[in-house]
């Protein structure tokens, strides 16, 4: 038997998974363990990068025990990671010398409002917002509050990058220092046309370029596997990409005016625009799709709400309302659709198009008849006024309106979140087969690299079996319903401005 099977590691925000996939994409086994960030201050979150690193090796052994698949039936490898989250390590030892900044903190939020005036200049060499959202600050601030940290890095000893890099490096016995064009976009630090880490950023934001991993296309070879149990050495790394733009791929979103939004710990809307860059108006943002080996650079808009699924388990674990994530489904149709309350999630800031890292979670309309089934309406529903906010914005930037959007993530199993988000949106909405697109988009690029099958399989592999979802309410209930919550939104940003 040849090697003609996909592993796909996906390094999450909240878990690392591990896939296998035979020839037509299908799941055969997987393992997956979480890996919990950690919130040491208000508004800091940080992961330890030895636990990323020691997760991914144990759902490797549980994917391919469950499959039945020998390691050997292995033609290459995929990998998808968080995005913007920011490690800093020894070239010699590969340990990290502090915590990795995690996506959603926000301990630059001072800089980045000190340097408003020169927004406008990021947004046009990197397509980004200046906000602590993205890499650089991060990497500035390890480098200024960790001892001897920039003195190492100017000297060389140091390599910075994002969860891509770092596991790279791990998976290749530190011989590939590596990411690839969908990750670096996420940084402001490379030039959204050349492709290239660009001295003037690295000046601007203090960031030594010498320390940056080399920018690669998300399909190819990244290296090979070398000293990292239990994968055998020589396994090659085939396909990378950031989360959402794997997820992207995984939608079949291969063509300009096809978007789609994952539903995970944020909510992450991404609409294809081919080769074109298009600059939004609306506080959206401008990124790279997965570049496809030589083909041309691939773009796309973006909006990401911080906050998405992390209110289901802000619901479960910070109210202890539910036991588990899944009951409040439940909760929701015994709510009344008519009470009245509206929470804004926003547990960690307002992300597109509103970009207010002050901004905090808010609760309108409580009463003395107010129920913990009403709150749970409430949670559900205040993740998709967000994704209506960014369909707003997307709109707007976009020569044509979408026609429908393709859904996955965890809370995309959720039907009445979906219909309620179809109501709300009047779109129709199409349900991935595979409710973790992710994985599956890193595969498919890994695959690609290994000539398993080509961009014309897309359709086929990907598409299958997508359940759809209609609006059922009327246009005046979309208007009267949005016009609530734009009215909620700007409360909380005038109550928590600076």
């Amino acid at each position: 038997m040849g090697r003609d099977h996909i592993l796909a590691i996906d390094q999450g925000t909240t878990s690392t998974r591990a896939v296998v996939y035979d020839r037509q994409l299908r799941p055969l086994g997987q393992g997956q363990a979480e890996v919990p960030p950690t919130y040491p201050r208000s508004g800091w979150v940080e992961h330890d990068p030895s636990a990323i690193v020691s997760s991914v090796g144990p759902q490797v052994h549980a994917a391919l025990s469950e499959s039945g698949i020998g390691i050997d039936r292995i033609a290459a490898i995929g990998l998808t990671n968080q995005r913007e989250t920011t490690v800093i390590w020894d070239r010699k030892t590969g340990q990290a010398i502090g915590p990795a900044l995690v996506w959603q903190d926000r301990r630059t939020a001072d800089f980045c409002d000190a340097h408003r005036d020169r927004r406008d200049w990021l947004a046009e060499r990197t397509g980004l917002i200046l906000d602590p959202y993205f890499s650089a600050t991060k990497i500035a601030w390890l480098l200024e509050h960790i001892p001897d940290a920039r003195r190492r890095a100017e000297a060389g000893e140091l390599a910075a990058g994002t969860i891509d890099s770092f596991l790279i490096w791990h998976l290749t016995g530190g011989q590939r220092f590596v990411t690839d064009v969908t990750n670096a976009s996420r940084t402001l630090l490379m030039d959204l046309r050349t492709l290239t880490w660009a001295d003037d950023l690295c000046d601007f934001f203090g960031v030594p370029p010498q320390i940056l991993p080399k920018i690669l296309p998300s399909s190819g070879e990244f290296g090979q596997t070398r000293g990292f149990d239990p994968i055998p050495d020589g396994i090659p790394i085939m396909g990378v990409a950031g989360d959402q733009q794997a997820s992207l791929v995984g939608q079949g979103c291969l063509e300009p005016g096809q978007a789609k939004c994952t539903y995970g710990t944020g909510a992450f809307l991404l609409a294809h625009t081919g080769s074109n860059v298009v600059p939004s108006t609306r506080g959206l943002v401008t990124t790279l799709a997965a570049t496809l080996g030589d083909g041309p650079p691939q773009y796309a808009l973006e909006g990401s709400v911080f906050v998405a699924g992390a209110a289901v388990q802000w619901f479960r674990d910070g109210l202890k309302a539910v036991g588990a994530a899944p009951e409040i489904d439940r909760l929701y149709h015994d709510g009344d659709p008519d009470s009245g309350v509206l929470f804004v999630p926003a547990l960690t800031g307002l992300g597109a198009p509103h970009w207010d890292p002050d901004a905090r979670g808010t609760i309108f309309g409580l009463s003395r008849a107010t129920t913990v089934a009403d709150l749970a309406r409430a949670t559900l529903e205040g993740v998709a006024f967000q994704v209506a906010d960014l369909i707003d914005a997307l709109n707007a930037d976009l020569p044509n309106p979408l026609s429908d959007l393709r859904v996955d993530g965890g809370m995309a199993r959720s039907d009445p979140f979906l219909q309620f988000q179809a109501d709300l949106l009047g779109l129709s909405l199409r349900r991935s087969p595979q409710p973790e697109s992710t994985a599956l988009g890193a595969a498919f690029l890994a695959g690609l690299g290994a000539g398993l099958w080509s961009v014309a399989d897309a359709g086929k592999l990907l598409l299958a079996g997508a359940q759809t979802f209609t609006p059922r309410r009327d246009l005046s209930w979309r208007e009267t319903t949005h016009q609530r919550w734009q009215n909620a939104i700007e409360t909380v940003k005038r109550h928590y401005g600076r």
